[in-house]
């Protein structure tokens, strides 16, 4: 059994980089005995015993954490833009080709910009070194039906998504480490995480400290199933 990563998502409030902080602190002392967090030379925050990650957008703060990494995370909040331009750049013609194809095309972009993002993140490079070239692992399936037989009042609680439930993860091709991208979405923005290959699960929590859903991911083909909880 690998090890799991948790991740805590808040309101970003007026001081996003403080929130953060503080809120990697919270959900790093469930894991490990008086944490104290720090930068590295990158700016990379840290924290003595355990993998960690920051990203914060206009309305969101999410950290995770996991006993071992690497580990990458990044959110970005879904508001209308333009961004065919920077895909057509710097993304991989599989990857327009799986945009294209996505009946919403800024979402699809923003699950692999996130994407790219995390795996920087997990790296310890952010987007150097070709960063937006990285091909990433296409989701293909982003949104599923509820499962057979569930309750669907279990999991639309605030902060998860109204549509489906089932998404996927994949292993990131080429020289990445072994890494493995889950595609969590939420309600307003589409956060990755970009972990080890031998993570078993992915434990998501409002910032009031209750799990909304757990995502279970196969060690074959990396299938995210979310559950109420």
């Amino acid at each position: 059994m690998g090890d799991s990563v948790h991740v805590w998502v808040a309101p970003a409030g007026a001081e996003s980089r403080s929130t953060a902080h503080g809120l990697l602190l919270d959900l790093a002392s469930t894991l490990v005995s008086s944490p104290s967090l720090h930068h590295a030379d990158n700016g990379q925050p840290y924290v003595d015993g355990l993998a960690v990650s920051i990203s914060h957008s206009r309305d969101l703060v999410v950290v995770a954490a996991s006993l071992s990494g690497p580990l990458g995370v990044d959110v970005e909040d879904i508001h209308p833009r333009e961004v065919s331009a920077l895909a057509n750049r710097w993304f991989d013609p599989a990857e327009l080709q799986w945009m294209s194809e996505q009946p919403d095309y800024l979402i699809a972009f923003l699950h692999l910009w996130t994407a790219k993002e995390a795996v920087g993140k997990a790296l310890g490079q952010g987007l150097r070194n070709a960063g937006l070239k990285r091909r990433m692992p296409l989701p293909a399936d982003l949104a599923h039906p509820v499962p057979a037989g569930q309750d669907r009042r279990e999991v639309e609680r605030e902060g998860t998504p109204a549509e489906g439930l089932a998404l996927r993860a994949g292993q990131v091709p080429g020289g990445a480490g072994g890494l493995v991208v889950v595609h969590v979405p939420w309600v307003g923005a589409v956060v990755a995480v970009a972990a080890g290959g031998g993570v078993s699960d992915v434990l998501l929590t409002a910032h009031h400290g209750v799990a909304l859903r757990r995502t279970v991911v196969s060690r074959t083909s990396f299938p995210v199933v979310v559950r109420g909880s």
